[in-house]
């Protein structure tokens, strides 16, 4: 009888483990699969933004370029002084890179681990 009754408790911790497992894992892979959707989603629109960005950067400086070459009598030096511009850009953004990560680094853990 005594064992019988242990027998039964042990089974009902041993149903009880089981489904709390089971709920952990749904748990997740839900909070998985939320994170892999919104980093999809977030890298789908940086593509689609970027792109256009690119595309409307890309005339504006063959625009400035012929601009500046016709100011100054020579479409070389305009695209010339467009690329400068570009290269300096560059420079710029390479000398401030670390600053530029700590920013990143935290918007990106605060996507990553966002609880549900």
């Amino acid at each position: 009888m005594i064992f019988e009754d242990i027998e039964e408790e042990i089974n009902h911790v041993e149903d009880g483990v089981k489904a709390y497992v089971k709920n952990s894992l749904d748990f997740y892979r839900l909070q998985s699969f939320r994170s892999m959707m919104k980093g999809i989603t977030m890298a789908t629109k940086v593509l689609l933004i970027g792109g256009i960005v690119s595309i409307a950067l890309l005339f504006l400086s063959l625009s400035a370029a012929f601009w500046l070459g016709t100011l100054l009598e020579s479409t070389a030096k305009g695209f010339l002084i467009v690329g400068v511009f570009y290269v300096l850009i560059g420079i710029i953004i390479y000398l401030f890179r670390k600053r530029l990560e700590k920013p990143l680094l935290k918007k990106f853990s605060k996507f990553y681990f966002d609880e549900l």
